[in-house]
């Protein structure tokens, strides 16, 4: 056995489905969701970033964020979505792409110090 070099599958990259009325996480990305109660959708106009931070139920019942800022989260066993026609028309508007001709996928990566996953608007996958 020590002559064996073992290997570690390599982690599988968090992808995020953009659809006109919804953005979905894959199993990945639904991870740092699974206690979440609510999230908090963010937009950084400069670098063309989506931002997804989870809140707890702690903190989504606080009045530490107003309620028309909170989004509800649904969380399954290989995915995550959250639903808001508004912020979306808002992202499409903002970032030109049109995610009602067909839906887009966007990589992201989870920010330790933050505590949120940021979607990188700029750097499209392959369409769905």
């Amino acid at each position: 056995m020590s002559n064996f070099k073992w290997f570690n599958e390599k982690p599988k990259e968090v992808i995020v489905t953009m659809a006109s009325g919804h953005i979905t996480l894959n199993k990945q990305g639904s991870t740092f969701f699974e206690h979440a109660y609510n999230v908090l959708l963010g937009v950084n106009e400069k670098e063309n970033q989506i931002a997804i931070k989870p809140l707890n139920k702690d903190e989504a019942m606080s009045q530490q964020y107003p309620d028309n800022k909170k989004y509800k989260i649904t969380v399954r066993a290989s995915y995550a979505r959250i639903t808001s026609k508004a912020f979306m028309e808002e992202i499409m508007s903002l970032s030109g792409h049109n995610f009602g001709e067909q839906p887009m996928k966007f990589p992201a990566n989870w920010n330790n110090i933050d505590q949120m996953l940021i979607i990188d608007l700029k750097g499209g996958v392959d369409n769905v």
